[in-house]
């Protein structure tokens, strides 16, 4: 067997729930105009340049493509980060009753130490508790 294959990332979900309904949360988080207003880890501004979505984040300049609009709630998204390697990341909303849960899986990249892992997970539920507070207003 390929060994190569046979590798799993170490993933963490991080999750949210939001008192408003998933259809709110969906078509805000969505829109990728929305980012630099509750997801500081990704983006302090965006621009659509040519039908790309180019952020300038604190890793520098990383383009962001975005799953198409869907009924499900999927909002995954790949970073290509300014090295050019892509990061897929995984990210549902899903009905809570009336309200909604926001889920995050974050994967431990080859090469992320435990703590910037551990780290990286602190910022993820601090950009979606802020999104949160947004919402909930």
């Amino acid at each position: 067997m390929n060994k190569k294959n046979s590798i799993t990332l170490k993933s963490q979900h991080i999750s949210v729930s939001i008192n408003r309904s998933a259809d709110e949360v969906y078509e805000f988080a969505s829109n990728p105009e929305n980012l630099p207003k509750w997801a500081a880890g990704l983006s302090g501004s965006i621009k659509n340049i040519k039908g790309e979505w180019i952020a300038d984040s604190p890793m520098g300049k990383i383009k962001i493509e975005f799953a198409e609009k869907n009924k499900f709630g999927i909002l995954d998204h790949d970073v290509t980060l300014p090295s050019g390697k892509k990061v897929y990341n995984p990210m549902r909303i899903f009905p809570n009753n009336d309200g909604s849960e926001l889920v995050f899986t974050l994967y431990q990249r080859p090469g992320m130490s435990e703590k910037m892992f551990v780290e990286d997970t602190k910022l993820v539920k601090k950009d979606m508790e802020k999104l949160k507070r947004l919402l909930e207003k």
